[in-house]
């Protein structure tokens, strides 16, 4: 389990992050949801150790994360996994090279043995042969596929996605999703997805915390967010559906 305990961040004299506290349960996802500028970007900031907070505690299975000096850092990071918002492939490197990149850099594998994992990787988010494109070569929902097999190729025990389905059309975003929700449940994953899309919240909501103007305003799960949501959350859904007509909260034409 992670666990974020009284997390206070300020930039500029601003309050970011009000005395955050949210556990993120092992194998199962784990959704952080907010407007734009509510903090929840800088909160998995935090977590993956880009931004160091004011004060407050961040525990990876009751280990000190800000205490840890750097040889302790580069260790425990060693089991986290990133899925970037754009993917952030590589241009210069094929798809083989990607996800072979985070195990030449954290493993002493073998070459053979860096090439099977790559293989198997591809094979597990449906991109078989693809080895040998470039990422230019790509469409959107299959740059997505190669970075969630970079991400997992060094079997993480956490997987941190910032907005996986940006850009990407409604039958791809439910195609991202549900390869998410799989290998969270496969490799038993603690994974952590910061979203706006209320489609993903709806199919893939475990575990779900609201910030609100830097602050947990709820949580719950996807099956009381609808039914059991503060009055800023519900103004949180009823505004993105607006914009993005998600499919369970019926529209009045």
């Amino acid at each position: 389990m992670i666990q974020a305990l009284n997390i206070h961040k300020t930039f500029h004299n601003q309050l970011v992050l009000n005395n955050v506290s949210v556990d993120f349960h092992p194998g199962a996802t784990n959704l952080i949801i907010g407007k734009s500028g509510s903090g929840k970007t800088v909160l998995m900031k935090i977590l993956v150790g880009l931004i160091t907070p004011d004060s407050g505690k961040i525990s990876f299975n009751d280990r000190d994360f800000l205490s840890m000096n750097t040889k302790q850092k580069k260790t425990l990071r060693q089991e986290i996994g990133m899925l970037f918002q754009g993917g952030a492939l590589f241009d210069s490197m094929t798809v083989q090279d990607n996800i072979m990149f985070p195990l030449s850099l954290f493993s002493s594998m073998s070459y053979h043995e860096k090439l099977d994992r790559v293989n198997f990787c591809l094979k597990r988010v449906n991109l078989e042969k693809a080895n040998h494109l470039m990422p230019s070569e790509l469409s959107g929902g299959m740059t997505k596929r190669v970075a969630i097999a970079r991400a997992i190729a060094p079997n993480p025990k956490y997987l941190f996605c910032d907005e996986p389905n940006s850009g990407l059309d409604p039958k791809t975003s439910g195609i991202i999703d549900n390869l998410i929700k799989e290998i969270t449940k496969e490799y038993h994953i603690t994974t952590i997805i910061n979203t706006h899309d209320m489609n993903s919240v709806l199919e893939t909501g475990e575990y779900i915390t609201y910030i609100h103007e830097g602050q947990v305003n709820w949580q719950g799960n996807k099956q009381t967010v609808l039914s059991e949501g503060t009055n800023e959350l519900n103004d949180f859904m009823f505004s993105t559906a607006l914009t993005r007509k998600i499919k369970t909260v019926p529209l009045q034409s």
